[in-house]
């Protein structure tokens, strides 16, 4: 298929030659006299490139370029006059002009401008269906109210510059969020650096936030960009800040700051301009009356506060979560896909999952390696995850179990996640049709 082109002229002999020219190139073409006709054909062709005049009656071709934009952002369009000023080049790039020729034309460079156009439109239409995978990828799975609520907090935080502090338990995805904050925000072009905090050795600390010049130490026979350098124009996500120790929590405030850092061994200041993320599974507000977190450390982190709930708080996200890590495990390991059936989704969403997110995931691939078959039933998860004993007893038989409370708790707990598998393991609607607080059922069903 040939690449279209949208020719734009009030003057017909440069529309047939130019439109004659371009097709000898391999080029499809389009003309427009004016630009009411060209936004007319731009609605019923969808040109993959457009070749603008100026100076036109009527709508000139700046105004025809703004109206362009407005209904087809990403057409791109080279704007061509025979008065050509510094002035209206500015003017017609802030307008999103691609390029801007000067007549008499130059049929080699009007071809080159065009195929750089269209390298440009690609790249670009590349970027947005990487950065739509990348959201997709990171995107939080779920409809419980707790989801919902984290989702609507992170839609409007996201496209703003604010600094946020994720807390959570291990394993709940607050490295999922922080990611889903990033391709949500302006900076989503540019990187987004993770830094493990606990997992940065002392001695290499400073190197590792600010980076080193050639020579600073021994062993550095090169100049090494720090996070804050490689991070800049991006996202900085500091992952469970709290294990920082003081003398770097010092160094990375000042940084923060005063908005400039110098790499080890150098003397010249760098700019910081970064987007801060931290996260922590630690009580930081006991960390500092302990001693072992600045407190105003914590002020300048803590923005905007954001919680991610643990996956006991959303157990009817639970069937939604498996059915993602069997087509992701499947997909990753070239694997039969399989589903749950409701017994067994409701065994799973009756656990309380100390381990979170982290520990859903690692049993999907666990059941998808293990079963034989299409469906996971409930004799298939494993007796730990089924209930052993009268706290989490929400699979175990009643008619194996000795003691009468015992047996009747059982009963009642294998009783209601039957019911709880029949709303597909919504909490909310289960507690509703029987009549129950969705916290009294919660109770019940862990015993």
């Amino acid at each position: 298929m040939f690449p279209s082109v949208l020719i734009v002229d009030d003057e017909p002999t440069i529309l047939h030659s130019l439109s004659g020219i371009l097709a000898d190139e391999g080029f499809e073409t389009i003309t427009a006299e004016n630009g009411y006709d060209a936004l007319k054909k731009l609605s019923q062709v969808s040109p993959d490139i457009v070749l603008l005049d100026i100076w036109m009656p009527g709508l000139d071709g700046l105004e025809t370029l703004d109206e362009i934009k407005k209904v087809h952002p990403f057409v791109p369009v080279i704007l061509i006059t025979g008065h050509g000023t510094i002035e209206t080049a500015v003017q017609a790039t802030k307008a999103g002009a691609f390029d801007f020729i000067e007549k008499p034309l130059s049929i080699e460079k009007v071809v080159v401008t065009i195929n750089n156009a269209l390298n440009f439109r690609r790249l670009e239409e590349e970027n947005r269906y990487l950065r739509k995978k990348a959201l997709e990828k990171n995107s939080l799975t779920g409809t419980s109210q707790a989801v919902n609520e984290l989702k609507a907090q992170i839609a409007i935080v996201a496209p703003t510059d604010a600094w946020l502090l994720i807390q959570g338990e291990s394993g709940t995805g607050k490295e999922l969020v922080a990611r889903t904050v990033h391709q949500l925000s302006g900076r989503a072009d540019r990187p987004m650096v993770v830094m493990n905090c606990g997992a940065i050795p002392a001695e290499r600390s400073d190197s590792e936030w600010f980076g080193h010049e050639r020579n600073a130490f021994a062993g550095a026979d090169q100049r090494r960009r720090g996070a804050f350098e490689v991070a800049s124009g991006g996202t900085l996500f500091m992952n469970e800040v709290g294990d920082l120790d003081l003398a770097t929590q010092g160094k990375i405030l000042r940084a923060l700051d005063s908005g400039l850092f110098t790499r080890v061994g150098g003397e010249r200041p760098l700019t910081v301009d970064v987007r801060v993320i931290a996260a922590t599974s630690r009580n930081l507000e006991e960390d500092v009356a302990r001693g072992t977190f600045r407190e105003d450390l914590l002020y300048k982190l803590n923005v905007v506060p954001v919680h991610v709930p643990a996956l006991r708080e959303r157990r009817e996200d639970v069937p939604a979560l498996v059915a993602q890590f069997f087509a992701l495990h499947a997909r990753e390991g070239g694997l039969q896909g399989k589903t749950l059936s409701p017994e067994a989704a409701a065994l799973l969403s009756a656990y309380p999952w100390p381990g979170n997110v982290r520990e859903l995931k690692n049993l999907a691939e666990r059941l998808l390696i293990s079963v034989q078959g299409p469906v996971v039933e409930a004799y298939h998860i494993p007796p730990a995850y089924r209930g052993a004993g009268k706290k989490d007893a929400t699979g175990a038989d009643p008619f194996s179990v000795e003691d009468f409370e015992e047996a009747r708790g059982a009963f009642e707990r294998a009783w209601l996640a039957r019911r709880l598998a029949r709303h597909g393991g919504d909490l909310a609607k289960t507690a509703e049709a029987l009549g129950l607080a969705p916290k009294v059922l919660e109770t019940k069903l862990n015993g």
